[in-house]
């Protein structure tokens, strides 16, 4: 049994959005439980087991994951055939991890700094900065359409989300535009919207 923790509108709407790519939503319990906003409104919900208190979470046979990336790189190893991610032995298996990874340990911690003002030589030697990322990532857009080549992947889905949720930090970068334009034209960007607009309280 797998079950999702997910509150509308938040970080775990990427998670029901691989869900939807994955085609999984039917083998999948979605609970949805409230979390804290940053503006102050909301709750933790008792319901909710993530020792945070946020989302998203999910709990297969009784074993907890959480991160975003983690879920996803889970979600995509248990259900490879929908070619979202790339299993062990795939000659971008590497890479496929690596940008995972890169996502939390770097894109969103500069992206975040830098809408929060903060700037410190200890900050850029540990995560970069935001001209780094952004290099990072049009070095790799003007090689291929996706992170991983021709096809959308896992990867994409998670490192368009920030400009997603942030769009004022997208940078004035053409291959990067495009590829959020790419990412975000999938059918599952709708569906997944749909999802959180029918699931969220009145």
């Amino acid at each position: 049994m797998l079950t999702l923790y997910h509150s509308p509108n938040s970080r775990s709407s990427r998670i029901v959005r691989l869900i939807l790519e994955l085609g999984i939503l039917d083998q999948v319990e979605i609970r949805i439980v409230t979390i804290v906003r940053n503006d102050g409104s909301g709750a933790v919900d008792p319901a909710n087991p993530h020792p945070e208190g946020k989302v998203p979470l999910l709990v297969h046979d009784g074993v907890e994951i959480w991160e975003s990336n983690a879920i996803m790189l889970y979600l995509t190893d248990l259900f490879p055939d929908a070619g979202l991610g790339r299993p062990v032995g795939h000659p971008d298996r590497g890479s496929y991890l690596s940008w995972m990874t890169w996502y939390g340990n770097v894109l969103e911690p500069v992206i975040i700094f830098d809408a929060a003002g903060l700037s410190h030589p200890f900050l850029d030697a540990t995560f970069r900065g935001v001209p780094e990322a952004v290099a990072r990532l049009t070095a790799q857009l003007q090689k291929s359409p996706y992170l991983l080549g021709e096809q959308f992947s896992a990867a994409d889905l998670l490192l368009v989300s920030p400009y997603v949720w942030f769009p004022q930090s997208t940078p004035d970068v053409p291959v990067i535009r495009d590829w959020i334009a790419r990412c975000q034209a999938r059918p599952a960007v709708q569906a997944a919207t749909d999802y959180d607009q029918a699931a969220a309280p009145d």
